[in-house]
C-alpha cells in the first residue's frame, strides 16, 4: 500500500530555459565564418551555410553577431588582424620603397597562392563582392578596406621622395595605382589557380615597370660610377687605364 504523504514519483530532469542559447566559442565560430565567406563570398555564402561551418543555429548565429551583414563586417577585420602580416610585414621592414614594394608583391604571391597555409586563395578583401542595394554600408567598408593597400604604398612613396631616394617628378598616385593594380590582379589569378611562379613572375615584371618609370636606383648608380671613379684615380696615379 502506498502511505499517506508519500512521493514515490520521480523527479523531472531540470530543462534549459526556452530560447536561451547554448554557449559557443565565439572566435572559433567568427574564424569559420571568415573562411566561408573568404571562399565562396558574401552573396554566394547562406545563413544556413554558415550555422552548419559555425556549428551553431540561427538563432544563436543573430544574437552574437546581429545579422549577416554585421557577421561579413566582423570577417572582414578578423581577416585583417589574422592574415595582414603575412602580406605586410617585409614591406614595413624594407628600408628603401622598391624593397618595399618589391617585398609586398612577392608575399602577396607566396599567400594568395597559398604557400603559408591551408587557406582560401586570393585576398578576402579584394575579392569581397557586395550587391549594392540594401548593402550601402557593408560596400562601404569594402571598399575602405581597397583603400588600404593603395594609401600605404602612396604614403612609403612619397616618403622616398621626400628622402630623395624617388625623383620629385614622379607622378606618386599613378606609381601606387600601378602596384595596387597588379597585387589586385596577382589575387584574382590565385583564386583562379595560378600557381606561386606564376604570380611571382608577375611580380618580377611589375619591378621591371617599376624601373623604367622611376629610374635606377641610387646603389645602381652608385656602383656604376665606381668604375669611372677608379678610372680617374688611375690616371691621376699616371696608372693605365683598365680595357673593357
Amino acid at each position: 500500500m502506498k502511505k499517506s504523504g508519500s512521493t514515490s514519483e520521480p523527479k523531472q530532469p531540470a530543462r534549459r530555459g526556452r530560447g536561451r542559447p547554448r554557449a559557443f566559442d565565439r572566435e572559433a565560430a567568427l574564424a569559420e565564418a571568415t573562411r566561408l565567406f573568404w571562399q565562396n563570398g558574401y552573396e554566394a555564402t547562406s545563413i544556413a551555410d554558415l550555422t552548419e561551418a559555425m556549428g551553431i543555429g540561427s538563432p544563436s548565429l543573430y544574437a552574437a553577431f546581429g545579422s549577416k551583414d554585421a557577421l561579413y563586417a566582423e570577417a572582414l577585420r578578423f581577416y585583417v588582424e589574422k592574415y595582414e602580416a603575412l602580406v605586410w610585414d617585409g614591406f614595413n621592414a624594407a628600408t628603401t620603397a622598391r624593397a618595399a614594394v618589391e617585398a609586398y608583391l612577392a608575399a602577396s604571391a607566396a599567400t594568395f597562392s597559398g604557400a603559408f597555409g591551408d587557406f582560401p586563395r586570393g585576398c578576402m578583401v579584394t575579392l569581397s563582392s557586395i550587391g549594392s542595394e540594401g548593402h550601402e554600408d557593408l560596400c562601404a567598408l569594402v571598399r575602405s578596406g581597397r583603400c588600404v593597400g593603395f594609401d600605404r604604398v602612396k604614403a612609403r612613396l612619397n616618403q622616398a621622395v621626400a628622402e630623395g631616394e624617388l625623383p620629385a617628378s614622379l607622378d606618386v598616385h599613378a606609381l601606387a595605382r600601378f602596384v595596387q593594380t597588379v597585387q589586385s590582379g596577382m589575387s584574382i589569378l590565385a583564386r583562379d589557380g595560378a600557381s606561386r611562379s606564376d604570380l611571382e613572375a608577375v611580380a618580377q615584371l611589375a619591378m621591371l615597370g617599376w624601373d623604367a618609370r622611376t629610374g635606377p636606383t641610387p646603389a645602381a648608380t652608385a656602383a656604376k660610377r665606381a668604375p669611372a671613379r677608379r678610372r680617374q684615380a688611375g690616371y691621376a696615379k699616371g696608372a693605365p687605364p683598365s680595357g673593357g
